[in-house]
């Protein structure tokens, strides 16, 4: 009888080891939650929002023209500045056109410089004519530098407008609300109509045809995994779980402390290492959602 008890106790023995070692096979080797790289995108300037076709959901292609921001003032104020311009450039024309006569002088008493200085040499010229044309010259070259010297605030003003110009050229620019990614809107923040300033968020958008899956690891897992290896990531799908072929794209280079969010109160001592799984979605993953890492 004592045969039998041992026989019975042996085999229940063994049993139990042999459903422990299949749970520790059957468990996961790391969990995370999927994330998606999420992009605010906010005003760029003040005014009305005219026109704002964005609504939760949509799914957007980048550079898609999405709305504009009333530039009515900024039109106006280029105008103001276009007329300043007109009105300032007509002044600077009228002292370029005195230089312009006055270098046309110049040019002639240079001739008669050189005309004199060859009369000169063959001892028919004298040598107050050359000090009277040398004279002339000299004047002539200092009124040309006194107006230009009157000319230089006119200059620089012109060039202040026009700064003035291309900062509202840009402002109007960015009026325009243009889509910068691909993806998937998420959440809108602002209604057409309304009045928004400079960065008010209008809405958030993410790319959802990759997720990230962020999992942290054990150093003793770590020699196992490289960049571009192939992983299977499972998540919960009624009764079961649903694979998906995923690929490591990140492994971090220092250990940190495990997450308190995810552990256990044992575990959150030990040092682990993060890292990032692409999948490509199929409409099923959703930022957030927790999954498993389960090494080939």
């Amino acid at each position: 009888m004592k045969t039998k008890h041992k026989i019975l106790w042996s085999l229940s023995t063994l049993l139990l080891s042999i459903t422990a070692c299949k749970t520790d096979t059957d468990k996961a080797d790391a969990y995370g939650n999927f994330e998606a790289t999420e992009i605010t995108v906010s005003s760029e300037i003040n005014g009305k929002l005219l026109q704002f076709d964005v609504n939760e959901g949509d799914i957007l292609k980048k550079d898609a023209f999405l709305g504009y921001i009333d530039t009515i003032q900024l039109s106006l104020k280029k105008e103001l500045l276009v007329v300043s311009k007109d009105v300032i450039a007509s002044k600077s024309r009228g002292v370029l056109s005195q230089i312009t006569v006055l270098k046309s002088r110049l040019k002639t008493a240079e001739r008669n410089k050189k005309r004199i200085e060859n009369l000169i040499k063959d001892d028919a010229g004298t040598q107050k004519q050359l000090d009277d044309i040398v004279g002339e010259i000299d004047v002539i070259q200092q009124q040309i530098i006194s107006i230009e010297i009157q000319n230089a605030p006119v200059v620089n003003e012109l060039k202040n407008i026009d700064i003035q110009l291309k900062v509202i050229d840009d402002q109007i620019l960015k009026s325009k609300i243009i889509n910068p990614i691909d993806g998937t809107v998420i959440v809108k923040y602002s209604e057409a109509y309304e009045i928004t300033t400079f960065g008010k968020p209008l809405y958030k958008i993410a790319d959802l045809s990759k997720m990230e899956l962020r999992v942290y690891i054990s150093e003793n897992q770590l020699s196992n995994l490289k960049i571009g290896q192939n992983i299977t990531v499972k998540i919960d799908e009624n009764k079961e779980m649903k694979s998906y072929q995923g690929t490591i794209i990140w492994i971090a280079s220092e250990a940190e402390f495990t997450p308190k969010i995810i552990q256990t109160k044992e575990e959150r001592v030990a040092l682990v290492y993060a890292i990032k799984i692409v999948v490509i979605n199929d409409g099923g993953l959703k930022i957030g959602m927790p999954a498993e890492m389960w090494i080939e």
